[in-house]
């Protein structure tokens, strides 16, 4: 069992509660009696707020609910004919696809940042998680203790002491270093005529919030809103019961009771030992399996030695295809006539790069915002890269689900990102001290802990992964993550990412269509979002 900081309600409130959550003190729990949209707002906000999801339903969000008739809700009610109506479908007919209609939004509440990363792997399930670039991690939770993972397993052994003096030495410095770069900032960055004091607090927070991040170690706590299907819901459990890390394990068993409140139909296989059982056990042999053959193959692969990679590239475009271009022309053709795939590739073989050029910019049409992209001809060519970027970058990066994305276990191995403003302000040592504090003790967890040693790395350390992705997802991600608003650290990414694709791979023309990709340098990221969303409150309330 997870240690959990259960929150206490009044009387009245936890009544109040009780209609709409399946549990009060745990932290996993499903959402229940409320309307699609109040779940999907409740969520959005969630994102952004220090807040636990009960704390923030009852501030911000029951006075605009009529509950009246809410008083005799039962989640349970016609749960009994729904249960003898999935059995036969299911049992009879074997339809699995009666799993994808029907949805719950949970909950999932003070978990590691190691296991968000573990929970947000499926493709086919949406999630919010807790921002660290709009709330500050200096706050406490109720219980005094700073926000972070404490794993039983470590606290009970000779560690234990250790890990948590450690953990709280990179706590202090946070806690030391974001007032202190604030006041940088405002210096650096003194306040603009026209800007109300809101907007101009807003932005420097949020700048000094992106510079002291990396100090956060992955054992930081999080929330984490998830929406997807019985069936999806079931993938994640098995995969969870599979994990090795015991948190992941702990959590499933808190998700599956909480669920089963919900769909239990849905949810039937996951522990029984010759369905759900044998599952899980596959993805533990399959995984164990290849470890051992990698490590008889290749008995260095995992010493960092024998592979100093501390000078490696931050994004290298390692695979594509030189045909790429030919390939979403060759489908803009196809579907737009009634040649076959092999007779439409002839025709656009003979096309010349003006004609080419002139195809592409009449399927990709006038993008007057970023949402507006073509179409799935867009999906013909892949691009596949490597990135070694510090954690912070990899969290934000990772929740694109319509790719393929792996990545090495996170250690000290590769080094750390120094931010910019860090060393402009003359707080490097500091910085730099703890992130030291941090390798320690992630190295003395690696002998007796391997797989909770990732816990005690900071967010500044290097991590290594791959993602590939179609023409039309790149286009996605990279305008979006190149915005200005967003952080630096992902920002140049997605930056060196579109110029590969014009440099490395030569598809200009792919490239060219990514009109909304931003390369200019940007000081107070959020400055112009905090502008327009203060007009807009203004605009409502005239």
């Amino acid at each position: 069992m997870p240690v959990y900081v259960a929150e206490q309600f009044t009387e009245e409130e936890a009544s109040i509660l009780r209609r709409y959550v399946t549990n009060l003190d745990l932290p996993v729990f499903a959402l229940v009696n409320l309307p699609e949209v109040v779940k999907g707002a409740l969520f959005a906000r969630y994102s952004r707020s220090p807040k636990s999801l009960r704390r923030l339903f009852l501030d911000e969000f029951i006075g605009d609910l009529d509950m009246s008739g809410d008083v005799t809700f039962d989640a349970t009610v016609g749960l009994r004919r729904a249960e003898d109506l999935y059995e036969k479908v299911f049992f009879e007919y074997g339809d699995d696809s009666v799993a994808q209609l029907g949805g719950v939004h949970l909950a999932c509440e003070q978990a590691s940042n190691v296991l968000t990363k573990l929970l947000e792997w499926g493709r086919l399930m949406s999630y919010l998680e807790q921002s660290t670039r709009y709330l500050g991690y200096d706050a406490r939770l109720p219980s005094g203790h700073y926000r972070y993972y404490r794993a039983p397993e470590i606290l009970d052994s000779p560690l234990g002491a250790r890990y948590i003096g450690d953990m709280d030495r990179m706590f202090d410095c946070y806690a030391e270093l974001l007032p202190e770069v604030q006041q940088w900032l405002t210096k650096r960055y003194p306040q603009e005529k026209g800007d109300s004091d809101f907007v101009y607090r807003q932005a420097i927070r949020a700048k000094a919030l992106d510079a002291v991040r990396g100090l956060l170690p992955a054992a930081s706590l999080s929330n984490v809103g998830i929406y997807g299907t019985g069936q999806s819901y079931e993938l994640l459990l098995l995969r969870l019961r599979a994990d090795p890390l015991p948190e992941a394990r702990s959590y499933a068993d808190l998700m599956l009771e909480e669920l089963r409140k919900v769909i239990p139909s849905f949810l039937k296989r996951v522990d029984i030992a010759d369905r759900g059982g044998e599952w899980s056990e596959y993805f533990t042999s399959t995984r164990n399996d290849t470890s051992a053959i990698v490590q008889r193959l290749w008995p260095d692969a995992l010493d960092p030695l024998a592979h100093p990679d501390l000078d490696a590239p931050e994004v290298q475009l390692v695979e594509f295809d030189r045909d790429g271009e030919e390939r979403i022309l060759t489908e803009v053709l196809v579907s737009r006539s009634r040649m076959s795939e092999e007779a439409a590739r002839r025709r656009i073989d003979h096309l010349g790069a003006e004609d080419k050029a002139d195809l592409f910019a009449a399927y990709v049409g006038e993008r007057s915002n970023r949402r507006h992209r073509p179409g799935r001809a867009f999906e013909a060519t892949s691009y596949r890269f490597e990135f070694v970027t510090d954690y912070g970058a990899f969290r934000d990066l990772q929740r694109h689900r319509l790719l393929t994305v792996d990545w090495q276990p996170l250690s000290t191995h590769l080094g750390f990102d120094l931010p910019a403003i860090i060393e402009e302000a003359g707080l490097s040592d500091r910085f730099i001290e703890s992130l030291e504090r941090s390798r320690s003790l992630s190295e003395a967890l690696e002998e007796n802990f391997p797989v909770q040693a990732p816990y005690a790395v900071s967010l500044a350390y290097r991590i290594r992964y791959v993602m590939e992705m179609n023409a039309r997802e790149a286009m996605h991600l990279i305008e979006l993550r190149s915005g200005p608003q967003g952080h630096p650290s992902y920002r140049r990414v997605a930056q060196q990412m579109h110029l590969a694709l014009s440099e490395v791979a030569n598809h200009r023309n792919v490239a060219g269509s990514m009109t909304y990709v931003d390369h200019g340098a940007t000081d107070l990221e959020r400055l112009e979002a905090e502008r327009r969303a203060e007009q807009r409150r203004s605009s409502k309330q005239n």
